[in-house]
């Protein structure tokens, strides 16, 4: 399905983000307090694999990087960051737990101010799709032999839907005073593939319907909930690994990973991203926002 909405802010909606209590949009678009408590969720997209040193006193497993969007943010606003991101999560993982690790959700308080989340690939086994086909191709990013995937199912959608929809509630119950922001993930192929996206062209349009309908639940989630989206995705277009400017890291030979994990937004997306997020925190909310 084509995605609705793109961009578009509903004032009637954003008085969910404060549970309940009356807010008007100039309010709901207010710049945060210093200090304000701000957590960060989801998966390695928004935990920054592999682009800088590891945050100090975090699961190593996670990969959460002193340079990610949400840290580059947290400075920049001069916010307190509770970053529960990590690599490999689900939106399952942010409800529930994962092994040793706690529900990401289990960050939140009602303190907290700000709420950021990009999650949902890895339902829906995105990248691993991408790892997939390169490894076919002879690019491996993974030793051993070529792991599987699969397309996603509806009900794999659905299932991400039913999530996403269930931690923006948990975001309201937990913080009610937390504005919430989804934050897309970013575009990974380019229209035409480089040398430096080793993916097959069918692979590749079956890549672009999972990112497509990846960002239309996750659209579709927000709306419902009065929260509000990051199109990281459609501001990431022209910057793919194949551009002049990439905000992403594709999978070719030899591929140099001091650059950040391969099929993974790169520092410079996750800067664009932390600057594109401090506008639309620091603006005022108005209709048909493009």
């Amino acid at each position: 399905g084509e995605r609705e909405g793109k961009g578009i802010w509903l004032p009637g909606m954003l008085s969910l983000l404060l549970g309940g209590c009356a807010a008007s949009g100039s309010e709901s678009g207010r710049a945060l307090p210093p200090k304000a408590r701000f957590a960060s969720l989801g998966s390695s997209f928004a935990a920054g694999a592999g682009i800088g040193p590891l945050q100090a006193g975090t699961p190593e497993r996670c990969s959460r990087t002193t340079n990610n969007y949400a840290t580059l943010l947290a400075a920049r606003l001069d916010l307190n960051l509770v970053d529960a991101s990590c690599g490999g999560a689900t939106s399952e993982h942010v409800l529930r737990g994962w092994s040793e690790l706690p529900p990401q959700i289990d960050a939140l308080d009602r303190e907290t101010r700000l709420v950021t989340i990009t999650v949902g690939g890895n339902d829906l086994g995105y990248v691993g799709w991408l790892f997939a086909s390169s490894c076919r191709l002879g690019v491996a990013a993974f030793p051993g032999p070529c792991r599987p995937a699969a397309e996603p199912t509806d009900a794999d959608y659905a299932r991400l839907d039913r999530n996403l929809r269930a931690i923006a509630q948990q975001v309201r119950v937990r913080a009610p005073q937390a504005r919430l922001v989804f934050v897309q993930y970013v575009t990974l192929l380019s229209d035409t593939a480089c040398g430096l996206e080793t993916v097959t062209p069918a692979d590749a349009a079956v890549a672009r319907r999972i990112a497509q309908r990846l960002a239309s639940v996750t659209d579709g989630a927000a709306r419902a909930s009065g929260a509000d989206v990051l199109d990281a995705d459609r501001l990431s277009r022209s910057h793919t690994p194949c551009s002049p400017e990439p905000w992403s890291n594709g999978l070719s030979p030899g591929y140099n990973r001091t650059q950040g994990a391969p099929w993974h937004p790169n520092a410079a997306g996750h800067a664009a991203i932390a600057r594109e997020l401090a506008s639309l925190l620091q603006a005022r909310p108005a209709l048909n926002r493009k």
